[in-house]
């Protein structure tokens, strides 16, 4: 056995419906992927609804199991709680949130427009609360008990990090919340828990992120003790554990997986002070080049 192999046996998250923001693509379709593996149904979230198709008949065909793909900007409450209405129409109930979506800009603050900071907060923190929000009151107002939601922050939510400092706000807001309802809505039977991921690299989002050789210059792994980067399987089997019903007992926790990076050196990004600004201009226009041919 090594990291890379699944964890749980295959009838673990049997019967049970899967909510996924941003499902359709990186980490949370790994997760997807692997929940569909141990019997989840699940609900995957995004605004491409292209993608998303494209999605579900991939991971049906892989799998055996069964996705519905719902268009949601989780900016919106009104589209939240459309999703939520999908999602009950096809399942009959949900039995856990899983907040993946997410957005970041690495860049110095001071070249960020309130807008590109808004942008970040709306998705990560007030995409975050409306779709907790939208699924609590639902549970609460059924009276459905034995219900999960799982958060995905990162470890720069309790340290901080320079250059991404709009992700490091709202990723520290979710953690507050992750940690505040789980004592709160404990009584409604529900827990409340989050994933710290250190690197684990997706193509999509590395590539905005780090564009032409600046993964190389880069290279987050030389920053990590285990002199590696995550493995997506690996990732996706502390979320299956999380939200199953082994996992009983754990409420209000935040499950760091980074291989002791944050412990080496806090905050992600800080290593960037070294960019010259001649960099972060190159930077700048191969994003905005890559954004206006998408």
């Amino acid at each position: 056995m090594n990291y890379s192999e699944k964890m749980l046996r295959d009838d673990a998250l049997k019967g049970k419906t899967i909510v996924v923001t941003g499902g359709g693509s990186g980490l949370g379709k790994s997760m997807t992927t692997y929940f569909l593996e141990l019997g989840a149904n699940v609900v995957i979230t995004s605004r491409n609804m292209e993608k998303l198709q494209s999605v579900k008949a991939e991971l049906e065909a892989q799998t055996g199991g069964k996705v519905l793909p719902v268009q949601c900007d989780v900016r919106h409450y009104d589209q939240v709680e459309a999703m939520v209405q999908s999602s009950i129409k096809e399942f009959g109930s949900i039995d856990v949130l899983l907040n993946n979506a997410a957005g970041n800009f690495i860049s110095p603050t001071e070249r960020l427009s309130a807008n590109a900071f808004d942008t970040i907060i709306d998705i990560v923190l007030k995409g975050t609360k409306n779709c907790t929000l939208a699924f609590g009151k639902h549970w609460i107002d059924k009276k459905e008990t034995n219900k999960v939601v799982l958060n995905i922050v990162t470890t720069y939510a309790w340290t901080g990090s320079a250059y991404v400092v709009p992700s490091a706000t709202a990723k520290a807001g979710v953690l507050a919340m992750t940690r505040s309802l789980a004592v709160e809505w404990a009584k409604y039977g529900m827990r409340f828990n989050a994933i710290a991921p250190g690197p684990f690299p997706t193509k999509g989002a590395w590539d905005r992120l780090l564009p032409g050789d600046l993964k190389e210059k880069f290279d987050l792994a030389k920053k990590v003790p285990l002199k590696r980067v995550g493995d997506h399987q690996e990732l996706a089997n502390l979320a299956a554990y999380l939200v199953s019903d082994f996992s009983s007992y754990l409420n209000g926790e935040v499950v760091t997986i980074d291989g002791g990076e944050w412990l080496k050196g806090a905050g992600q990004m800080n290593l960037l002070e070294e960019v010259p600004e001649q960099m972060w201009d190159m930077l700048e226009m191969m994003i905005r080049s890559k954004k206006n041919k998408s």
